[in-house]
């Protein structure tokens, strides 16, 4: 059911894409947003690992290097059924973890300084439990491909409001060779709030059946518990340095930026105290 659920909202998002083309500029827009799309999934798929790693400055680390991360993630991998991931480290004070790649085989986990420093063997376990649950759950590849389409999206709106200030687009033409203006005003300004919704569904939904699956591997949810309650408290005072907003959906809390962020309703992370309600409810019973 998650995975035809996931399908789905990956499927809404082309139409959303496709159709928000089409209003704005007819069939050639349709044409035009197509060829955006399996552009933009076929980058997703091959390159948002590598984008994701170089943008927040993460290292490859060695098992010389961190052995008790190289010790937990090999155990937890080996529970998964999974490839043990390339570990990098990002030089932040601000704790936090991601994980990015295609699939297992293609898998990437990078955690912080500031994580490393201050969670203990059973939260550490937690973290990197939920981190693969992404892995495995082929979370990183539908969530980047569900951004790349969204901000596809947002960019054909953008590019639609400009060309209609300056009647680019509008009723003087008929429907097979532009836009309807009244369609194409519309799709302009519901195009990207339909497809952020959808965005943030499926991310919220990923972090949700993470951390049931990552406490599933584990055998118990204390550690992630506690996890989540030290890094919650960390967040709120520690800004992050190295992040970026774009990679900021990947991780395992919400980065702290230094500024006002937006309401809870337009985050892409469930709030904290309720995947932690939702932990202490959990009925833990083991992976398969």
């Amino acid at each position: 059911m998650k995975v035809i659920r996931t399908g789905a909202i990956l499927i809404l998002l082309s139409v959303v894409l496709v159709v928000a083309g089409g209003a704005i500029g007819g069939r050639g827009g349709m044409q035009i947003a197509l060829v955006i799309a399996v552009v933009l999934n076929f980058v997703s798929y091959f390159f948002s690992d590598k984008i994701a790693l170089a943008s927040s400055g993460a290292q490859p680390v060695t098992r010389e290097q961190l052995p008790r991360l190289y010790q937990v993630m090999e155990g937890l991998a080996a529970k998964a059924s999974i490839p043990v991931p390339k570990l990098y480290v990002v030089p932040d004070a601000a704790p936090n973890a991601f994980a990015t790649g295609r699939s297992p085989s293609h898998a990437s986990v990078a955690v912080t300084q500031g994580l490393l420093q201050i969670m203990n063997n059973d939260e550490l376990e937690g973290v990197i439990a939920h981190e693969l649950s992404h892995v495995r759950n082929y979370d990183i590849l539908t969530s980047s491909i569900a951004a790349t389409i969204a901000g596809a999206i947002t960019y054909m709106a953008q590019m639609g409001r400009w060309a209609m200030l300056f009647g680019g687009y509008g009723g003087n033409r008929d429907d097979e060779r532009g836009g309807g203006g009244l369609s194409a005003l519309l799709m302009i300004f519901l195009a990207p709030f339909a497809a952020l919704l959808l965005q943030l569904f499926l991310s919220r939904t990923r972090e949700y059946a993470a951390d049931e699956t990552g406490v599933r591997m584990v055998g118990h949810q204390q550690g992630l518990i506690s996890a989540l309650e030290k890094l919650g408290a960390y967040n709120r005072r520690i800004p992050t340095s190295a992040i970026s907003p774009s990679t900021a959906s990947l991780c395992i809390v919400k980065p702290f930026f230094g500024s006002g962020t937006l309401s809870s309703l337009f985050s892409t992370h469930p709030p904290l105290e309720d995947r932690i309600a939702a932990l202490k409810q959990m009925v833990v019973t083991p992976l398969r």
